[in-house]
């Protein structure tokens, strides 16, 4: 179909709890196959619905050559061992700070036929399961650094030309 315009830090969509897909037509699977389009390109490593502005509980993923979406997905268990690694986000772009995640984590959801999926990975899979996640629940990777880093990244971000402000 297309590759989809990004949300910026600032949109009101990208801190808005996003709504359960209900319904498993043609007009979900052309959103499947945008979200899955736009994060194709090299560098992006998941999308979530509103980061292209639709308000659907849906991720796309593309992590070392594993394409693919969930749909309604929660995760479903996170390992105990944490990291601190550099994260980004596309609707945040330049910016890079370091994040707690947990080095494994297991999404469930459903696909296309209202079928279930489990996805899991570690590293690299399991930051994107969880950042992704959190999209769909109105949340950024920004609201879980530290205060200091917090404000730092706030400050850094409405200096940008992409900030999104009203």
């Amino acid at each position: 179909m297309a590759v989809r315009d990004l949300r910026y830090f600032g949109d009101p969509v990208l801190k808005s709890v996003a709504d359960p897909v209900t319904r498993f037509d043609a007009s979900l699977k052309a959103l499947v196959t945008d979200l899955l389009d736009t994060v194709e390109p090299p560098g992006r490593a998941g999308l979530a619905a509103p980061q292209i502005g639709v308000g659907l509980r849906a991720f796309s993923y593309n992590v070392g050559g594993d394409l693919g979406y969930v749909l309604n997905p929660e995760i479903v268990e996170l390992s105990e061992e944490t990291h601190e690694i550099n994260e980004g986000c596309l609707s945040v772009p330049e910016l890079w700070f370091p994040t707690i995640r947990a080095k494994y984590a297991v999404v469930k959801g459903v696909d296309l036929r209202n079928e279930p999926v489990t996805v899991e990975g570690k590293e690299v899979m399991a930051q994107c399961l969880q950042h992704e996640t959190d999209h769909l629940d109105g949340k950024l990777y920004l609201d879980r650094l530290e205060p200091s880093r917090r404000r730092e990244a706030l400050r850094e971000a409405r200096g940008h030309d992409w900030f999104w402000s009203r």
